[in-house]
């Protein structure tokens, strides 16, 4: 059960995320840099379950992967938290094949889960979930003909296919 602490928590974690990256797309140089490296430490501090306890004593641990352990893969908090994180990645960092991965993990847990439930997906959910598979598919249509394997994962799976349609289950 996810409880109201745990939710606020990532949510907090994840906009200090988004701030950060938000000041790195107007900075240049070191303060662009250092702006990055706040907005990965939000973002990554979710990905330990023990971070939440060092996110108490150190504000530049927050986000993503605690999301990952303590909300359900369709929730709008942790599919808004992939959303930027990979926004980082491909945007700020330069790096779209971590941007692709993130993206279509979290699309593809989603999905599943969504097969999986008989409740109806949350408005803001089914949301994200299409602005994932949006970047997705405008990422790799920008991937170099020679990235062919990140392109290959990334066009990959039961739900997300080659023509970047979510398959029908």
């Amino acid at each position: 059960m996810e409880s109201a602490w745990r939710v606020n928590n990532m949510f907090g974690t994840g906009r200090k995320g988004d701030y950060s990256r938000y000041l790195a797309e107007f900075k240049t140089g070191e303060e662009k840099q250092k702006a990055a490296d706040q907005s990965m430490k939000a973002y990554e501090a979710c990905q330990d379950p023990i971070t939440f306890i060092f996110s108490i004593l150190d504000k530049d641990l927050i986000a993503y992967e605690k999301a990952k352990i303590n909300l359900l893969p369709t929730h709008p908090i942790r599919l808004g938290l992939a959303l930027n994180f990979s926004v980082l990645y491909y945007e700020i960092l330069n790096s779209p094949d971590r941007a692709c991965y993130l993206a279509k993990q979290a699309f593809d847990l989603a999905v599943a889960e969504q097969d999986n439930s008989s409740e109806e997906p949350h408005e803001d959910s089914a949301l994200i979930i299409q602005l994932l598979r949006d970047n997705l598919r405008l990422w790799t249509s920008k991937l170099p003909p020679e990235d062919e394997e990140t392109k290959l994962y990334c066009n990959s799976s039961g739900y997300y296919n080659a023509t970047n349609e979510i398959q029908e289950s």
